[in-house]
């Protein structure tokens, strides 16, 4: 049996940079991502959406990655946590206040979480607990019982 054949090139931005891929038919941008353009920042875990793991930003919109086909990536704006951190005032400083809260545990969920919480920052920068809690309903986590993740979101920009 013959393997699907790999269609046009695709592309789209991807932290600021071009990328292009030449994607199977259907193949999911999580795994291009990863895969294909090694952003091990993206991790999969149910592949079914269901627990927010390869959460990207699409267009400034959290995206679970693993429902998306990489051919609806073409022409538009996606970041990764990896990208957040490096250019993002928000994403750094997440970052800063998850590692004060000690809010990130076994690291799956971490990245899905972060960029979560980075697009609630963008639109609301001093969130309620109840806005976080909304914002992080998509992404599961197994480890802490999201007390402290909660916390490092709504006290991100406390110093600010």
């Amino acid at each position: 049996m013959d393997r699907p054949t790999t269609t046009e090139v695709t592309s789209f931005t991807l932290n600021g940079s071009i990328a292009q891929v030449e994607p199977l038919p259907g193949e999911r941008l999580s795994y291009a991502l990863r895969e294909r353009l090694d952003r091990k920042d993206v991790k999969i875990g149910c592949n079914a959406g269901d627990c927010g793991a390869c959460t990207v930003l699409v267009d400034g919109a959290p995206v679970c990655a693993c429902l998306m086909p990489v051919q609806q990536a073409v022409g538009r704006q996606v970041e990764t946590l990896a990208g957040l951190v490096k250019t993002d005032h928000d994403a750094q400083a997440l970052m800063q206040s998850f590692q004060h809260h000690q809010a990130a545990q076994c690291g799956i969920c971490t990245p899905g979480m972060m960029v979560s919480a980075v697009a609630l920052l963008r639109e609301v920068p001093q969130p309620s607990a109840a806005q976080v809690q909304d914002a992080l309903g998509g992404v599961l986590c197994r480890c802490t019982g999201y007390r402290k993740i909660i916390d490092a979101v709504v006290g991100a920009h406390a110093a600010d």
